[in-house]
């Protein structure tokens, strides 16, 4: 298929006419919406101001300020919202006869659900917009125009607020030096409310704003997860397990063994028909099961000792369990909305890979190993994988060249001959594959020459690699050092992607290609010469940054935030508006 279809996405013939060019083609359609724009309601005269109400209302898109909502600074949307109220000769849009339209009283009905999307209902005022409406409906004394003008700005700034949070998230992610672009995909909201909004049908309106957001499945069993752990978070009582000493084992005594008890079946760890011991200080039997798949869910060993580690994360409040899968969603929010064909997906905090299929599900998956916390983290971004290269050179990175081999080079004439290594100029030929002279080592010093590695089990990129040319000079690829691969956290390399199941991915991969058989992948890659096979059809790459996952099995799993982002965004986003954009 050219483009996939997702299920759960926009309601492409009510937006696509209003998104930039490049975000026009191929939107998804929910299932629940019609095959047809929602109906518009009879277009009503608009409310025209006096000459005093116009000439507030001009000062107020002006200012880009209104100290009447929670964030009153909206100059990130001044521009939007002068060319919503010019071309109209600044009359109102949410006001009609001086009383609020049925549309904005819809719109302020959704902004209290926020939170089930994972945003913050006080953003747009959430609050704030009964007493507004109310306002309106006083005849003592009246409505003033500068009444109206206000509440007529404040709908539309939210209104704005809301759909591009939704649709791009709050925070542009060049912020934080992601390779992720939003701009593509961001509409013309003075269109989409002018033309879509203020005079569609009010029963249609939540629709078309559900329309805006990203079409994954896993972006909505994410929102799913939200409202379980609003629910959730409200129940527990916050009770703190004791720290043990030592780790505790099955058949050890704990003194929380009833907190514990009470919280694994709050989460759902403990099923609600699983048989305790009656001693409530004996930790054993299905507290420890629960406790294995509480771990696994943690991204902790699954070894069911009460070790520090474990009691950490069952000490994390809901509330900060909530935090992340809402913190998650944005960085969902940023990511492509649409993709040529199906992507494959790493997701850095969790150490996993996964291929989607046709229809948006799961289709390969593997453990991976990331860059590591400090120095070589792995980038976020999104790119197109473009050819597979099996029994690859490893051409050293300048760092790793300046940084580890020239010192070793140094300590050792024999380090080349021992780890496969050789010395190449420009044109690839090969300088060096033995003992190093000192004008050698020292225009590999100054950098006029490259280290690589010969094909073969020492090579650190393993038996196969998959390219997608980018600017952080990162790929996917096999390594020798599989062991790394049982730790329960595998942020261990420079940057670069390393896959366990190297094979499958390549039957992944290949999978257009059915003369590419699983014997023959193997064979290539146990071969005597590097083999370079092109896509037909480019597949896209996406490394995503979630310290929380909903899975197909509706399980939700948490992971450490490795490299401190989740921080970094809650810090940026406690600001409020405006934010970076």
């Amino acid at each position: 298929m050219n483009r996939i279809k997702q299920r759960q996405g926009l309601v492409g013939l009510i937006v696509a006419p209003l998104l930039l060019a490049s975000c026009t083609q191929g939107q998804p359609t929910h299932p629940e919406s019609a095959a047809k724009p929602p109906a518009q309601a009879p277009s009503q005269a608009a409310q025209h101001l006096s000459a005093a109400g116009e000439a507030a209302l001009r000062s107020l898109v002006d200012s880009g300020k209104l100290s009447d909502l929670r964030w009153p600074d909206f100059s990130d949307y001044k521009v939007h919202v002068k060319n919503f109220y010019e071309p109209a000769g600044y009359t109102l849009a949410w006001v009609r006869n001086s009383q609020a339209t049925p549309q904005a009283a819809a719109i302020a009905q959704v902004f209290t659900l926020a939170e089930d999307k994972g945003l913050t209902g006080e953003d747009y005022d959430a609050s704030r917009w009964p007493a507004r409406i109310a306002r309106l409906k006083q005849t003592s004394p009246p409505p003033s125009d500068d009444d109206l003008a206000k509440f007529d700005v404040a709908m539309t700034v939210c209104t704005m607020r809301y759909i591009s949070d939704l649709h791009i998230g709050k925070v542009n992610p060049k912020t934080f030096h992601f390779g992720l672009d939003i701009e593509g995909k961001k509409y013309k909201l003075q269109d989409l409310l002018r033309q879509r909004l203020v005079d569609l049908e009010p029963d249609h309106i939540p629709a078309m704003l559900y329309a805006v957001e990203p079409p994954f499945e896993g972006y909505r069993r994410m929102q799913n997860a939200v409202k379980t752990y609003q629910d959730l978070a409200k129940k527990d009582d916050g009770e703190q397990l004791p720290v043990p000493k030592k780790p505790v084992k099955s058949g050890d005594s704990y003194a929380g063994v009833p907190r514990l008890a009470r919280l694994l079946h709050l989460v759902g760890d403990l099923p609600a028909d699983a048989v305790v011991n009656a001693d409530p200080q004996m930790y054993d039997g299905a507290l420890v099961v629960a406790v294995k798949h509480f771990q696994t869910r943690h991204g902790l060993d699954p070894s069911g000792r009460l070790d520090a580690d474990t009691v950490k994360q069952l000490n994390v409040p809901l509330s900060a369990r909530l935090e992340q899968l809402r913190l998650t969603l944005e960085r969902w929010r940023w990511a492509p909305h649409e993709f040529p064909r199906p992507p494959i997906i790493v997701n850095i905090p969790e150490f996993v890979l996964r291929g989607w299929d046709d229809k948006n599900h799961t289709g390969f998956e593997s453990r991976v190993v990331v860059g590591k916390a400090y120095h070589h983290k792995t980038p976020v971004f999104a790119n197109m994988m473009r050819y597979v290269i099996f029994r690859p050179y490893w051409e050293v990175p300048p760092s790793i060249q300046k940084g580890e081999i020239v010192p070793k080079l140094q300590k050792d004439p024999n380090y080349l001959v021992k780890q496969d290594l050789e010395v190449v100029n420009n044109k690839a030929e090969v300088v060096a594959a033995g003992t190093v002279s000192a004008e050698v080592l020292q225009q590999l010093r100054a950098g006029r020459l490259q280290v690589r590695q010969r094909p073969g089990p020492k090579n650190a990129l393993g038996l196969a690699k998959f390219l997608f040319p980018n600017e952080y000079n990162v790929y996917l690829h096999s390594t020798p050092s599989t062991e790394l691969f049982n730790r329960s956290r595998r942020d261990f390399s420079h940057g670069c992607v390393r896959v366990q199941d190297i094979v499958g991915l390549a039957q992944w991969v290949l999978r257009d290609k059915p003369e590419w058989t699983k014997e023959r992948i193997e064979a290539a890659m146990n071969g005597d010469h590097s083999e370079q096979i092109n896509l037909a059809k480019p597949i896209p790459v996406l490394i995503l940054y979630g310290t929380a996952v909903a899975l197909e099995n509706g399980e939700v799993r948490f992971f450490e935030d490795i490299y401190e982002y989740d921080s970094e965004l809650k810090e940026v986003l406690a600001k409020g508006y405006p934010y970076p954009g």
